[in-house]
């Protein structure tokens, strides 16, 4: 019992700490951050700089609202809450998703990592959508299920940052650890979901 409220503790301190992460870019430098490495080319182009900051600032807001949604407390006290904050979220990932799946055709490294996060951008905004039309069915089962896949592909984002550094650190090179972590940080992600909801007996049909 200790140990799922340690657990519940890291994951929502972790969502929270990343997903407050976007507000480095406002204090920050220019060019600091996954800015760094990036072409002037890439940089000068207005229409790339929407998607990667539409990216990251409502990929961060995801991220620090989503862990709330499997609060039964907060359910369970507020539902009017849990819904609205749900709203915001799928409106949230629609802009980020979107916004990924774009800037993820110019991902550093070349067709692994851009694959990788592309593949991402489309599993999250899939689930998210299909999570939002089973609530809107009332099939609260899939609805369920389909939220878990869909902030396991958001929580990629604290995935990342955990794996990149240390990648880089056994691999020596950013670039290698890079095209790794492009799948590393949210693959085992979506199997962990996997095996959550099959714990829980949601059948997603």
């Amino acid at each position: 019992m200790i140990g799922n409220k340690i657990a519940w503790f890291v994951f929502a301190l972790l969502a929270i700490m990343v997903g407050l992460y976007p507000l480095m870019y406002v204090f920050a430098a220019e060019n600091s951050g996954l800015l760094q490495g990036k072409t002037a080319e890439l940089l000068a182009s207005h229409i790339w700089n929407i998607g990667f900051y539409g990216h990251i600032y409502f990929g961060g807001l995801a991220l620090l609202i989503g862990w709330s949604q499997f609060s039964k407390k907060i359910r369970a006290k507020n539902l009017t809450l849990h819904r609205n904050l749900g709203k915001i979220y799928v409106f949230a990932v629609l802009i980020s998703g979107i916004c990924g799946v774009y800037i993820g055709f110019f991902a550093t490294g070349g067709i692994v990592p851009a694959a990788g996060f592309i593949s991402l951008g489309v599993i999250w905004l899939y689930t998210t959508l299909r999570a939002y039309k089973a609530i809107r069915s009332k099939d609260l089962q899939l609805h369920q299920g389909m939220m878990i896949y869909s902030y396991a592909a958001c929580f990629a984002a604290v995935t990342l940052r955990i794996w990149l550094p240390l990648l880089t650190i056994a691999f020596g090179e950013f670039l290698v650890a890079y095209k790794i972590v492009a799948w590393l940080s949210w693959v085992p992600n979506m199997i962990f979901a996997y095996f959550w909801v099959k714990r829980k007996g949601i059948l997603l049909v």
